[in-house]
């Protein structure tokens, strides 16, 4: 299983990192995980490539999640692939079709499938998922992939999500601010380092970040390893991961 990194910023652009998005790929299928801005661009550097992807799979509905969703489809129509699936938690139906009211030409350009999931198991683009709700200010899911990879979604740090992530190997966690901005719904180091605190994990991979980050790496790891002294990264944007 190869997963690549599309987009690890986060709601404020940087220049240097889009918005929200994964790529994960495995013995022909392909699933694409958030849609933020400027994933568009990084998927078509992909082998795989916007036309050729399977399906999307959203965490959630904030913007920095799904703004190029219709930009995909577009390209899709405009590329001659005829079908696709976008797959997430409650609302995405009713979101998706709020997008094509709003973009009205779209209407009937792809053979569309849209489903939504619950905490639990399932099957996305051959891929089998399980879910769990997470703490964020709307509602998202955390999904583990294959029990190899684990990918937060948003999320304040919970030892639920940590034990989640133990029955895989790797783990991809939102860490959007340093220690000293005082925020909800997302974890700083420090946070994270004390729910991590002796979980079994391969490699940790910190993402979403925002701009109060740049500069403050090696702090924010160093805050981490207080607590945890596992391999823990950051993420960028382009980087390839063998699974």
């Amino acid at each position: 299983m190869q997963l690549t990194f599309l987009g690890t910023g986060s709601a404020m652009p940087t220049g240097e990192r889009m918005q929200s998005g994964l790529l994960l790929e495995a013995d022909g299928r392909s699933l694409l995980i958030d849609a933020g801005s400027g994933v568009l661009h990084s998927l078509a550097r992909t082998d795989v490539g916007y036309e050729g992807v399977d399906a999307l799979l959203l965490t959630h509905h904030h913007l920095d999640h799904v703004s190029d969703l219709m930009a995909l489809l577009k390209a899709r129509w405009l590329a001659g692939a005829e079908r696709f699936s976008i797959v997430g938690p409650a609302g995405t139906a009713e979101l998706v079709a709020g997008l094509h009211e709003v973009h009205e030409y779209m209407q009937d350009r792809i053979d569309l499938e849209v489903r939504e999931i619950e905490p639990g198991s399932s099957t996305v683009a051959g891929f089998d998922v399980e879910a769990m709700k997470t703490v964020h200010s709307m509602y998202c899911l955390a999904y583990r992939f294959e029990d190899t990879l684990t990918v937060s979604g948003d999320t304040e740090p919970i030892s639920d999500l940590i034990e989640f992530a133990e029955q895989g190997s790797v783990l991809i966690h939102d860490c959007s601010f340093p220690d000293e901005v005082d925020v909800s719904n997302h974890p700083t180091p420090d946070g994270l380092g004390r729910v991590l605190s002796g979980a079994e994990l391969d490699r940790v991979y910190l993402t979403h970040l925002y701009p109060h980050t740049r500069g403050k790496h090696e702090a924010m790891l160093d805050s981490v390893g207080a607590h945890y002294d596992g391999d823990v990264r950051f993420a960028r944007d382009g980087a390839t991961v063998e699974l």
